[in-house]
């Protein structure tokens, strides 16, 4: 069976960024396809920011090579037009009403879709006639929502915007980003630590840590590389000796041990008469400990090791 060629629009070979006596980014390197949803994970300040803002012209590399669509982005109109990149921190003119900031955007993004943008504004329970720095935090990271799906830009860059939005509010932007994205595919780039909850948006996992790139897999290989075998301590241990542990807990006498590596049909087997069972490991946790694991870093950090 033939598989389409996919087709890259974003390529980063040998990237850096240092401030002063900080390495941001450091020697990174990775692609990025077209019409696909890439989760930008991390613990802050593990350089995910500053990333997304060289991809889009808002900062400057020290070191490397980035392109975008196959150009350089840096006053390149035609590159930027195409790209919308979204952050918790943006700012708003003083007297900019919502809608003022959806007007801008329809001038600037070719692809806008207004009667979507209107959608949102509804789903979202927007007050369009209340200035911009008056709104609530959560309204707030509602304009930036509903601009960067509305825009349709082709390459759509969030850098957790969304963080001001309620449970609710977040599960609206994940439902309305998905359905959009179906009806009109486009490549997005979703930065965020609430792992669990974008897990099934996500279809490429890159974990970005100290400045360099940790992961860059598939969400489903990511998912596959790792259990947690639970049970009685000793029959826990016999089955993990010489395995990769990652993560170890106990109670009493049952033991819950995260391992890495996919599991074969004799492993599962192994396990069944063992009297062991198999739990399956978040993408969050796996990530956290998978990080902490690279860094030598005890399992006891592991809580908010992304936030």
């Amino acid at each position: 069976m033939m598989t389409t060629p996919t087709e890259t629009v974003i390529e980063v070979a040998g990237l850096t960024k240092r401030y002063r006596d900080t390495v941001a980014v450091d020697d990174v390197s990775f692609a990025i396809e077209k019409d696909r949803i890439y989760g930008l994970l991390g613990r802050n300040g593990a350089g995910k920011t500053t990333v997304m803002s060289i991809l889009t012209a808002q900062n400057f590399a020290t070191s490397g090579d980035v392109r975008v669509f196959g150009q350089h982005p840096y006053e390149n109109a035609k590159v930027l037009r195409r790209m919308c990149f979204v952050r918790e921190s943006q700012r708003y003119p003083d007297d900019a009403l919502p809608s003022h900031a959806f007007a801008t955007a329809r001038l600037f993004f070719p692809r806008w879709n207004q009667e979507l943008a209107d959608r949102l504004v509804a789903d979202f329970q927007l007050p369009m006639r209340k200035r911009i720095k008056k709104l609530s935090r959560g309204q707030l990271s509602a304009v930036g929502v509903i601009i960067g799906i509305a825009s349709r830009a082709e390459i759509t860059f969030f850098d957790e915007p969304y963080l001001g939005l309620d449970a609710v509010a977040r599960q609206i932007f994940y439902d309305r980003l998905l359905e959009d994205y179906t009806e009109a595919p486009r490549t997005v780039i979703l930065s965020s630590h609430l792992i669990d909850e974008v897990a099934n948006l996500i279809e490429r996992v890159l974990v970005i840590d100290r400045g360099r790139i940790l992961m860059n897999e598939e969400t489903d290989a990511v998912r596959d590389r790792a259990a947690n075998i639970v049970g009685e301590t000793a029959a826990v241990e016999a089955f993990v000796r010489g395995r990769e542990v990652i993560h170890r807990e106990s109670l009493g006498h049952v033991s819950s041990v995260t391992v890495l590596g996919a599991l074969t049909d004799d492993d599962r087997r192994e396990v069944a008469a063992s009297g062991l069972d198999i739990a399956p490991v978040s993408l969050q946790q796996l990530i956290v400990r998978t990080t902490q694991h690279a860094n030598g870093e005890h399992p006891s950090t592991q809580e908010g090791a992304l936030r």
